[in-house]
């Protein structure tokens, strides 16, 4: 029940209501419109600059992957000390053609590449420089 029902004195009635205009109500469609908008739009730049952040390649001497806007963070095995090269694809992976790639090092060192596109071509890259330059003896 709304105050001015409840407010009535005994025998009063109500004889109009009063409607707020659209016009008035344009602040509120407004910040719903544009909150969301300017949100998005953040989030949107934010995920751009992330992921130009993220670089992952396979050199002669090291696997590596590197994330960061403006700090750095990176991870790298030595191909030297790559034990095994794991793919991992679910069904929308293959027909979209993305997945994870996990390099295995000695000891606990672990590298995993994040839906990266083409995944067999990354994993088949890894292998060719590990054969190419450790077990041809080219590494140091």
């Amino acid at each position: 029940m709304s105050y001015l029902d409840e407010s009535l004195a005994p025998g009063e009635i109500v004889v109009a209501r009063f409607d707020l205009h659209w016009t008035a109500k344009g602040w509120l469609i407004l910040g719903i419109v544009l909150i969301p908008l300017v949100i998005g739009i953040f989030i949107t730049i934010y995920e751009w600059l992330r992921l130009r952040g993220i670089e992952q390649a396979v050199t002669s001497q090291r696997v590596v992957r590197k994330t960061g806007i403006i700090g750095r963070q990176t991870e790298e095995i030595r191909l030297s000390a790559v034990e095994t090269v794991d793919l991992h694809q679910t069904a929308w992976g293959r027909i979209l053609g993305f997945g994870n790639v996990n390099v295995t090092g000695r000891g606990e060192s672990d590298l995993t590449f994040v839906r990266v596109a083409d995944p067999v071509a990354v994993k088949r890259a890894i292998e060719t420089a590990y054969s190419t330059h450790v077990e041809s003896g080219k590494a140091k």
